[in-house]
């Protein structure tokens, strides 16, 4: 009984803003969106989108930084008005991704499927529908052990509400429509992307146990999350660009949010053991910590 109403709750989840934004759409028919709409929609995508880039995935899921409670509470709000679950969840299933990926045990690869369309459609949402869910005991006892990440995640049914709160407060329902269910439904497909896009087509710099790959626009759309096969080769870094023009608006973020003290021990990616691990094993990849040159 309780896994069959998490199943209606997760398609009610994923098919209300997928309505919403083909409603939203047919409205378009003939006309313009609303400046006002359209700002709330960019704003609200980009706060949002990098409290799951910054805040769930490289800080929560990986360390590639340290912060304050203040700061650290911000960006998990920010990451759960994403309503892709709560923290502790989102970091525990994307651990385990990790230790699994594009093997037994990984709960969205599209590579166990022999039929590429089903492996795509099963790494982009259908894996949300069936399952299991990994055990936030054994995967995330660290940040259970945080009582500020514990508070947010207890917390996790307001912030998602207060997602839409927030635009509609703005721009009344036409902002409630796009800076709210609009917004998700983008922030999801960008998300999930990575899991499907960026385990069956791209680049491949790196030698790695995965299918993994590095996908300009999936990196363009995700602010840098599409560097995949990169982050595989080095996943604490807090960098998934390779070069300057390897478009990674969240390490910018991040690098500034360093720059101005309000995040530390950043680890990132060192350049010259790059260059050197370009076609070798990913264990031969270094990262700095505060100018200190680590194995990653």
């Amino acid at each position: 009984m309780r896994e069959l109403k998490t199943k209606v709750v997760v398609m009610f989840l994923v098919l209300v803003p997928l309505i919403a934004t083909l409603y939203a759409l047919v409205s378009l028919w003939g006309q313009l969106i609303n400046w006002v709409d359209l700002v709330i929609l960019i704003v609200m995508y980009l706060l949002v989108g990098m409290g799951v880039t910054i805040g769930f995935h490289r800080y929560l899921a990986h360390g590639a930084f340290q912060t304050s409670n203040a700061l650290k509470v911000v960006l998990l709000v920010l990451g759960t008005m994403s309503v892709e679950g709560n923290p502790i969840t989102w970091a525990s299933i994307h651990r385990r991704h990790h230790a699994y990926s594009d093997h037994e045990g990984d709960v969205h690869s599209p590579q166990l499927s022999k039929n590429i369309f089903l492996g795509f459609v099963h790494a982009q949402f259908g894996w949300l529908f069936g399952g299991e869910r990994p055990n936030s005991q054994r995967w995330s006892r660290d940040l259970l052990d945080n009582r500020c990440i514990v508070v947010v995640n207890r917390l996790g049914p307001l912030w998602m509400v207060l997602g839409l709160i927030i635009p509609l407060a703005i721009g009344g329902w036409s902002g409630l429509l796009w800076g709210g269910l609009v917004r998700i439904f983008l922030t999801h497909h960008v998300t999930w992307s990575v899991n499907s896009v960026c385990h069956l087509y791209g680049s491949r710099p790196f030698i790695t146990k995965d299918h993994s790959t590095n996908h300009w626009l999936v990196g363009l759309l995700g602010f840098g999350e599409g560097g995949h096969n990169t982050h595989h080769a080095s996943p604490r870094s807090a960098r998934h660009g390779l070069y300057w023009w390897h478009f990674d608006l969240s390490w910018q973020v991040i690098r500034f949010l360093s720059r101005v003290h309000l995040v530390h021990d950043v680890y990132t990616l060192d350049p010259e053991s790059l260059k050197l691990a370009l076609a070798e094993k990913a264990g031969s990849i270094r990262v700095i910590i505060n100018n200190r040159l680590q194995k990653a």
